[in-house]
């Protein structure tokens, strides 16, 4: 299935087809590396709890915007219009932290 923005004006998948398209069905992989995210590290020991609580809190910050975007495509809370993709730059922001603080780590371990 070709994207929204290369067709024009193709409506955004509703109910449970959200599960057959190529970028939604990725809403599976995210639920199932989000709980392991959380079991690994609840379960590790690490010298710096704050450390331990920053990771936690971004995979699950992560992990309720994922419930949240996914139950939002399946109730066609959307409406079919795709200018409400614009929630993606929400995915850009986190990517962004993401990077930030694989650079950071870098830069510290460097130091």
């Amino acid at each position: 299935m070709a994207p929204a923005a290369a067709t024009g004006g193709s409506t955004l998948p509703s109910g449970f087809s959200v599960f057959t398209t190529l970028p939604d069905l990725l809403f599976i992989f995210e639920f199932i590396f989000g709980g392991l995210v959380w079991i690994l590290v609840a379960s590790s020991l690490v010298p710096w709890p704050l450390v331990q609580g920053w990771v936690m809190f971004v995979s699950v910050f992560c992990f309720v915007a994922t419930t949240t975007l996914i139950i939002l495509y399946i109730i066609g809370a959307h409406g079919g219009e795709t200018s409400w993709v614009t929630l993606v730059f929400s995915y850009i922001a986190t990517l962004l932290y993401v990077v930030h603080a694989v650079f950071s780590l870098i830069r510290w371990k460097s130091s």
